[in-house]
Parts: structure tokens; C-alpha cells; sequence
């Protein structure tokens, strides 16, 4: 993760601030997601029926549990103020799933600061387009517009 001073967020500006590391999704961590969830779909804990029903070649990750990794993502790729004591999950302004991750396969976290914004003293709203990649497919699992406040002291 790279530390930046906030009076130097402009010069990252719509670019890229770095990409996270593999992620494999198995069917551990699927099932594992739907008992926390409580989303026993189908699709999600059944490869025979997923196959016969769902139109997939087996389970697929919850789109949900996809987007809940971009948190350990932004460990590697985001960028990391000085001085900030907090980082604020501040929800979305775009959020899309394009495409199923089947269980056994790897994302990452592909991100770029669109914005940085100062809404007062020691508070920093920033917007990142985050693209979360699948191995191996061209078409990505998620793109979103991420919004993050950092606090610093």
C-alpha cells in the first residue's frame, strides 16, 4: 500500500493505485459465507443441481462474497493516507456484477483514485473505480465506484 500525504492526492488523480494479490475463492470459503449469510442458494452449495438447474458448470460464489473481499483488496492496492487514524467503508455510487466467479477460482482488487475530496478538516472522501478480476477470463466478477472516508489526525 502506498502512503501519500494528503496534499499529493491530486497527483493520483485517475490513477491506477495498485493492484491486490490472488484470492481463491473454494467451496470452503462459499459454504462458509452462506452459513454466515444464511443464503443457501442452489447455485451457491450445490454443484449437481448449479449444473442441472443453474445453466453454471458448478457453484458460484455469492456476488456478495466477491464484493466483501474488496476490503482485504484495498490492504494492497489502495492508497494509504498519512495521519489517518480511520478508513470508513462509505458505501457506492455504481456497483455492478458482470460476471459469476465459480468456485475454485482466483480474483484481485484493481483500483483507481477517480476522486479525493477534503469535506472538512482531517476528513477525505475518496472514490475509487475498483475492478475485481477473475484468473484467467477477460470479463471481470465486479466493477464499482468504491466511496471511502479517511479520518486523520
Amino acid at each position: 500500500m502506498l502512503s501519500v500525504s494528503p496534499d499529493k492526492l491530486s497527483d493520483w488523480i485517475d490513477c491506477e493505485t495498485g493492484v491486490s494479490q490472488w484470492i481463491k475463492v473454494d467451496q470452503d470459503r462459499i459454504d462458509a459465507f452462506a452459513a454466515c449469510t444464511e443464503d443457501f442458494q442452489f447455485i451457491h452449495v450445490d454443484p449437481e443441481r448449479a449444473r442441472a438447474e443453474g445453466g453454471f458448470d458448478g457453484t458460484i460464489a455469492h456476488g456478495f462474497l466477491s464484493l466483501s473481499l474488496l476490503s482485504r483488496f484495498a490492504m494492497d492496492a489502495r492508497l494509504s493516507l498519512q495521519g489517518v487514524v480511520t478508513s470508513i467503508n462509505y458505501g457506492f455510487d455504481k456497483l455492478r456484477f458482470v460476471n459469476p466467479v465459480a468456485s475454485g477460482a482466483s480474483i484481485r482488487g484493481r483500483f483507481v483514485l477517480r476522486e479525493a475530496v477534503e469535506r472538512k478538516p482531517g476528513q477525505w472522501m475518496l472514490a475509487y473505480d475498483v475492478t475485481v478480476e477473475i484468473a484467467d477470463q477477460k470479463k471481470p466478477a465486479i466493477v464499482a465506484r468504491w466511496l471511502t472516508l479517511q479520518i486523520i489526525r
